[in-house]
């Protein structure tokens, strides 16, 4: 899978509460989730994020709380990759539970601005930033994980698995 949009930067331990504020937690539905994204940290990014974007962070991206209502909003938001240093464990598997692409590549991490475009080949795990011109090369993921991706997730590649 290939995926390409504008960079949004972020520093290190963005928590879940920031990502998507507990007091939006009522709610189970992705589009109301995705409407309030980022707003503590970043309050304009739900007007500004378009369908493939990518969000560039530093260390520990996603730590806090264990809940799915993170990446699920991000993904919501039209956000098409992750890149960080490094993510919190319990969001890493939640991310692929639902099907949010994340990468570690602290190289990218370093060079990457906000607005560059960016692209990724997940398949590879090539990143680029199309603004500089600069390669990077983060780890893909196996076949397994990376089909739960591009079935969308972790319940929809069960479901296909059962037709």
């Amino acid at each position: 899978m290939f995926v390409q949009g504008n960079a949004f930067r972020y520093g290190s331990d963005v928590d879940t509460d920031v990502i998507i504020p507990a007091r939006y937690l009522n709610t189970s539905s992705a589009e109301e989730l995705a409407s309030h994204c980022m707003e503590d940290i970043d309050p304009d990014f739900v007007k500004r994020v378009k369908k493939g974007d990518v969000i560039v962070a530093e260390d520990n991206f996603g730590c806090g709380s264990s809940r799915e209502h993170a990446p699920l909003a991000i993904k919501t938001s039209g956000v098409s990759l992750v890149i960080a240093n490094s993510f919190a464990r319990i969001f890493y598997r939640n991310a692929i539970n639902i099907g949010l692409p994340i990468l570690e590549c602290p190289d990218a991490v370093k060079a990457i601005k906000a607005g560059d475009v960016v692209s990724c080949d997940l398949s590879t795990g090539v990143i680029t930033d199309v603004t500089t011109g600069e390669t990077f090369r983060a780890e893909p993921f196996p076949p397994f994980i990376q089909n739960i991706i591009d079935a969308g997730g972790l319940i929809a590649s069960l479901a296909s698995k059962e037709d």
